[in-house]
């Protein structure tokens, strides 16, 4: 049986040498963009079980900011009602079709690290990259998790940042502040609905996420073109933002599980939380 990492990413042939494991757990996160629960019932790998991104509350709407982080009783018991425990190895599958669906995976992957669950990784590829390679087996029919208790949730506070920390890092530049957004939104030429002013949080650099995703393969692009793109990130603290910590969670993924920098924080709120209080800056122009 072969082993799987506890952590970044995983192949779909050294996934399916892991299948019928007691400790794994595979979440197939297809929301309805993707088709949801019944492309997941149309097919997927055996044994998943399927969270949908959206629906189950993998993000809150708190105030006028949809992508916060949920109530920790919320995690609690969404993560045990997937089955997931604490020796559980988990397995993130999305759709694979697009860098957004994989921002998905991303951001399901932090959260779970920040309620303390140690071992999780993403499929490389998604569901795409599992469908598309030769001989491996596809399950159809409805979700069947075994659910667990609430899971006891211990929270790693470091990956996450705050509106009043991202403030601090701003005006002090003790921490990079990287904007995962295009650069029509980090120019503010646009912005998201629930904005209320266009632009970045002065100081931050631009590092729009889709140009580490390789839309040929369904994959993130090979480490050294990420190290690449990140090289030029100052060394030290980094928080990564975008508009509603959807994206973001992507660049944090790269810069923190596949480059394995240390103090990479997510700002779960991002601009649409950030732009809520008139008092907080707000730059525009080019980076």
């Amino acid at each position: 049986m072969t082993d799987i990492p506890t952590s970044g990413l995983v192949s779909p042939e050294a996934l399916a040498g892991a299948l019928g494991s007691p400790d794994l757990v595979i979440i197939d996160i297809r929301a309805a963009a993707e088709g949801g629960r019944q492309a997941f019932e149309a097919g997927h790998i055996p044994g998943a079980v399927h969270s949908d991104y959206a629906a189950d509350g993998w993000r809150a709407k708190i105030g006028n900011a949809p992508g916060m982080l949920p109530p920790l009783d919320h995690l609690a018991e969404l993560a045990g009602r997937l089955g997931i425990t604490p020796p559980s190895k988990v397995v993130i599958v999305p759709a694979g079709l697009a860098a957004s669906d994989l921002a998905a995976a991303t951001r399901v992957y932090w959260t779970l690290k920040l309620i303390g669950h140690g071992q999780q990784a993403i499929l490389d590829g998604g569901f795409k990259g599992w469908r598309t390679s030769p001989g491996l087996p596809i399950e159809t029919g409805p979700s069947k998790p075994h659910s667990a208790a609430p899971y006891p949730v211990v929270v790693q506070q470091k990956l996450r940042s705050t509106a009043d920390a991202t403030l601090v890092a701003s005006r002090s530049k003790l921490a990079t502040l990287v904007d995962a957004r295009s650069a029509s939104y980090f120019e503010g030429k646009e912005k998201a609905a629930e904005a209320t002013r266009a632009g970045h949080i002065p100081g931050a650099v631009s590092r729009d996420y889709v140009a580490a995703f390789d839309p040929a393969t369904g994959r993130f692009r090979p480490v050294e073109e990420l190290a690449a793109l990140f090289g030029s990130v100052p060394n030290g603290p980094v928080i990564s933002y975008c508009n509603t910590g959807h994206t973001a969670s992507f660049n944090w993924f790269v810069m923190s599980e596949l480059l394995g920098r240390e103090e990479v924080s997510l700002y779960d709120g991002s601009m649409t939380d950030w732009t809520q209080d008139p008092e907080r800056p707000v730059a525009a122009g080019a980076a």
